[in-house]
């Protein structure tokens, strides 16, 4: 039975996909067989077939080098770059739960160590006008606990702090923060550290600096953040 954890983020654009494919790339190198899955992607170009690519996807295969293969892991792409329930709405083929639980259980009988990554922040909602499905409900649905991604600069306390809350209120584990663009040193960046662990009460299990091609943090401390997902 494959471990599993989500991934989330304080936003858009704060480097969930970079720092996942590090972790990712960590449980690789560790002898783990490791997956990555994701339910919906947006902002994605298109092949000379006109089909489109799994951006998030294949650029954590990509910086990982696992074997699996870029049709697992996402069962939702969009080109354009907003939420997806609002791509859905343009470009047709609404997210369903059914679908999305499907392919991570497909993917969960498969892989030792499957990674799922949200889309934007814990609040970005998959669909809306057919059914109204939410991050924090797939999640539950898959029964994980979650890794937040936070960037290390000005205005992380209240990113990392209200979505600490939220998932509190939701029920879902918070079992670690990563910093990421951390500048080691830097006054700003080592305080967001201390007072977002404060006010969380959850560790800062590790930080990523710009251009870094590992992930700063034990193989087999990573491991430990995983659950067997409760069915």
């Amino acid at each position: 039975m494959s471990r599993n954890i989500f991934i989330t983020g304080t936003g858009t654009d704060v480097g969930k996909t970079y720092v996942t494919g590090l972790i990712v790339k960590k449980l690789r190198e560790s002898g783990a067989d490791a997956a990555y899955y994701k339910a919906a992607m947006s902002g994605n170009e298109r092949r000379p077939d006109g089909s489109l690519i799994p951006g998030d996807a294949l650029q954590v295969k990509n910086m990982s080098g696992i074997r699996q293969s870029l049709e697992e892991m996402c069962p939702y792409v969009y080109e354009t770059a907003v939420s997806p329930h609002l791509a859905s709405r343009s470009e047709g083929n609404p997210v369903r739960m059914e679908t999305v639980l499907a392919g991570f259980q497909k993917v969960c009988e498969e892989y030792e160590y499957v990674t799922m990554e949200g889309s934007g922040g814990i609040l970005c909602p998959l669909c809306f006008d057919e059914a109204d499905i939410r991050l924090p409900e797939v999640v539950k649905a898959c029964g994980l606990g979650c890794l937040m991604i936070a960037d290390a600069g000005l205005g992380t306390i209240n990113g990392v702090a209200l979505t600490a809350y939220y998932l509190k209120e939701q029920g879902i584990p918070l079992k670690g923060i990563i910093f990421n663009h951390y500048k080691q040193g830097d006054v700003l960046h080592e305080d967001n550290r201390k007072m977002c662990e404060y006010y969380t009460g959850v560790p800062v299990v590790a930080c990523v600096a710009d251009g870094d091609t590992e992930l700063s943090m034990d193989a087999e401390d990573l491991k430990a953040l995983y659950e067997t997902a409760e069915k």
